[in-house]
């Protein structure tokens, strides 16, 4: 069985994978996996009022998730997706599935990264947050990272060494949309984009 289709199998029943993107490492889960959720909040010691960033294949799979694309989230996803940049949009309660209910905003990412894009496309939209103990800095390698987690994933896929900086975020559910952490791309990249 490929790395793919084993990740697949396990977030699909409810596992959580150490995945490699094309920023840091990842740990993801199924969406609808409750259990899942919880495991990854102890394993990275996450505070539950942290909500979890979602990860899509495609900007196509951003219409099921009820989220408001504005002018400037358009600009960005036709410049940097797929790649390292993440936007923060608004969320219609009556267009989103179950498992974002009572979320107004979520953190949305199409990874530049053809192990991750495959995952995803088997599995739908999944919740990926980075690999490390919250707040501290995400390990390049996969034993670095093992050796720092509160616990095991159920399944883990070595990339190699990868960066150790973050997506950019952006919030767009602002009037003037802001860049709330500077990652791989740059604030002059990301303002050139919305000027």
């Amino acid at each position: 069985m490929s790395d793919v289709d084993a990740a697949r199998e396990c977030l699909m029943q409810g596992g959580v994978v150490l995945v490699p993107t094309d920023t840091v490492y990842g740990l993801a889960v199924h969406p609808e996996r409750e259990d899942a959720i919880e495991r990854l909040f102890a394993l990275k010691q996450r505070p539950k009022s942290r909500d979890l960033p979602v990860m899509v294949a495609s900007v196509f799979d951003l219409a099921d998730l009820g989220v408001q694309i504005t002018e400037a989230a358009s600009r960005l996803m036709g410049a940097f997706f797929p790649g390292p940049v993440s936007l923060a949009l608004g969320v219609r309660a009556e267009d989103a599935p179950k498992w974002l209910a009572g979320r107004t905003e979520i953190a949305v990412r199409v990874p530049a990264d053809e192990i991750m894009l495959a995952i995803l496309r088997g599995t739908g939209p999944l919740l990926v947050t980075s690999a490390n103990i919250h707040a501290q800095d995400t390990a390049e390698s996969v034993p670095a990272i093992l050796a720092q987690l509160d616990g095991t994933p159920d399944l883990v896929i070595d990339g190699g060494i990868r960066d150790v900086v973050p997506s950019t975020l952006v919030n767009c559910n602002l009037a003037v949309p802001a860049i709330e952490r500077v990652g791989a791309v740059s604030q002059e990249q990301i303002e050139q984009v919305l000027a």
